[in-house]
This record gives C-alpha cells, structure tokens and sequence, in this order.
C-alpha cells in the first residue's frame, strides 16, 4: 500500500506526507496539471522553483501523443519529462468520454483521436496498460466520468465506474507482481468516486470504494465548490472513505476557494488546468480577487501585480511590464503570468497546511474570503 502518514487532524481536515518512490508529497498540496506532460507555458524548473511538489498528467492525452510505448522507451514519465518528483496520470476518462462521438458500453469507450480521426478502444485493462507504462507513481483508476444534472445518466456513469472498478485493481495488480519481478519502482491506485450531486449515489459510491483494495481516492465529476450543494458532497464522501488513505479532489482549483473548502473537508491534493488557462487569458490572482492584467488601469502600474508575492514574476517585473507584454501578445508574458498564478495556489496550500499544523485554519480562511472575494459570512 501507499504509504501516507497524518501529522496532525482535526475533523476530516488533515495536514500529512504521502510518500512515493519519486519524493514526498507534503499536504495539502496543489498539484500541477502537466496534461500532455508539460505544465503550459511553465519549464519543469520553473515549476520546481516556484514550490511544486508533483504534476498530473492525462493519460488520454499521452496515448496520443507520444504514445505510452516511446515514455516507457525514455525510461517512463521522470526520465522523459526531466521531472524527477512525484507524479500523477488521471485515466482521461472525463476527455475521452466527453467526445461526442464516443461510444461507451458495458466494456468500455471507442472514441476517434482528434489529431489523426484514428479509432482507439480503452477500458480498464488497456488503461492501467497504458498508465503502467507511463510510469506515475499514482494512477486513477478508469472510470465514468460525468457533468449532468439527469440523475438517471449520473447513475448509469456511477454504476459503470463501480463495473470497472475490479478489473482495474486485477490488471493493476498483475502488472505490479511483474514490475517487481523486473526491479521497477512500484505504482499505486487511485479509486474514483462518483454520483454527481446527488446525496444518495455519492453516499452509495464512496461506500462501495470504500470495501475497495486501493491505495487512495480520486473524487471526481465535482468541477467547482461554489455552490454549497457540491462542498456538502465532498464532506459526505470523506466522512465515509478510510481516513488512514489520501483522497485527491480531481479538476478542482479553477477558484482559490475550492482549495479551502476541500482541505476542511479532508482533500489531500488538488489538480486543475484553470490558474495556467487562466493566466494565459490574462487574469490573474491576487489576494484582493482576480484582475485582467490587460486592463488600461496597469498601463501605469510600476509595481508588482502583487508586492507580497514571492514568485519570479512579482520579484522581477511590475505590472506595467506586463500588461505590455499582453498588448503586444508576447509569449513571455504568458509565461511569467502562469508562473504567478500556479506560485498562488501552491502557496494558498503551503499556508493552509501550516495553518492545520498551528490550528489557525478558520482564521486562515475567513481572512482570505473576505480579502478575495469580498465576503463577510464565511
């Protein structure tokens, strides 16, 4: 099993390590979203300086381009990518799944690649083939992901996920026994609990992944905490799963708040491609909410975006400098604007494991609601 040791819990929330064969994942932690096994407009360096701990790759994606045979042939996703910290690959079922010519059935999906109109079939089998040889330390598990408010097809993507579920964990197990065999560094699973918005499947999903042998949790088809509706789920799904295992709160961190609310209620880790897409489209964070940096307000602006930032782009360069950048649509300025943004998240991370450690959380958040977003009833 994994291992993942709790340094110190209070309710669900909890601050801990969960420990790879490619380093320690201090949490809770953001994780970048390496999609094609690159964080966009972001070096691996970069990512290192700024205080990334791991990346996430998506398996969808890799198979492709490159294709998994050619990472396994570079030695796996470290030696290929220069990244030699812990990694992630999430099946790519949400991308896969949500092509509208994809045909899903009771074994798996058939869907044309974007790139070539070429046909693929995955399932669970070929999945975790494919992750295996991608080589992340952690993997999650093939599964049905959904964005629907028709509770009968949230159902069916719930009970297909739970159908896959236990060939999953058998393909994952036979290709471990033959990694060890071989001398490989091992790889761990990752459960995904599913059932939408609707307290009776996800109360039924996190159950039955509970009775499950796997190293962790992803919790998927959430995508926002801006409604209570969906901070209520994540708070029942961890209030039911193994407290002794990480839990992972797929594609979430498109808002700082979602960081908050999924560490009070027991997330470990985070992944989300919105601080670099964001930033891309110049918008980007700081303590007092988000701002467009093409605005004609930072014409001027000789300072830093934000002066208490510790980022390269905030040590370096002012607002002014980079609101031309934008203006003149030079790639620098997405560049250095995704460093500051993806630097934002880690660090609200960084400060909210400590806040765990010291239990200062609630004054953590309240502090930063009101300063973001403006809000006094936290």
């Amino acid at each position: 099993m994994l291992k993942f040791d709790i340094e110190k819990q209070t309710g669900l929330m909890r601050a801990g390590v969960i420990h790879t064969p490619h380093g320690d994942i201090k949490t809770p932690a953001f994780v970048g979203a390496a999609t094609r096994a690159s964080v966009k407009a972001i070096t691996n360096a970069e990512m290192r300086e700024l205080g990334s701990q791991a990346i996430l790759a998506n398996t969808y994606h890799l198979i492709l381009a490159p294709g998994p045979e050619l990472i396994e042939q570079a030695g796996g996703l470290a030696d290929f990518t220069a990244w030699h910290g812990p990694t992630f690959t999430d099946s790519g079922g949400f991308q896969m799944l949500s092509l509208k010519d994809a045909k899903i059935d009771h074994d798996g999906v058939t869907f044309k690649s974007h790139i070539n109109g070429d046909k693929i079939r995955m399932n669970a089998e070929i999945s975790m083939q494919a992750q295996w040889q991608i080589g992340a330390d952690i993997h999650m598990a093939f599964d049905q992901a959904i964005d629907s408010k028709d509770k009968n097809e949230v159902e069916k993507a719930m009970r297909r996920t739970h159908d896959w579920l236990p060939r999953n964990i058998k393909e994952h197990n036979r290709l471990a026994e033959l990694a060890k065999t071989a001398g490989k560094p091992e790889q761990y699973l990752y459960a995904v609990v599913q059932g939408g918005l609707f307290e009776d499947l996800r109360k039924e999903s996190a159950e039955f992944m509970a009775t499950q042998p796997v190293d962790g949790y992803g919790i998927g088809s959430l995508y926002t905490t801006e409604t209570p509706e969906t901070a209520n789920m994540i708070k029942l799904t961890n209030e039911i799963l193994p407290q002794d295992r990480p839990k992972h709160l797929l594609g979430m961190g498109s808002e700082p708040r979602d960081l908050f609310i999924g560490a009070m209620y027991g997330c470990d880790t985070f992944d989300c491609v919105a601080p670099t897409r964001q930033a891309r489209n110049g918008a980007l964070y700081t303590p007092h909410g988000r701002i467009n940096i093409k605005n004609a307000k930072y014409r001027t602006q000789f300072s830093p975006i934000d002066p208490d930032c510790d980022c390269y782009c905030c040590k370096n360069y002012n607002a002014a400098y980079l609101h031309h950048l934008y203006k003149v649509d030079e790639i620098t300025g997405k560049t250095l604007a995704s460093i500051h943004n993806e630097r934002f998240v880690v660090r609200i991370c960084e400060q909210i494991r400590q806040s765990i450690l010291d239990g200062t959380f609630e004054a953590l958040m309240h502090d930063f609601m009101v300063k973001y977003y403006h809000e006094q009833n936290v």
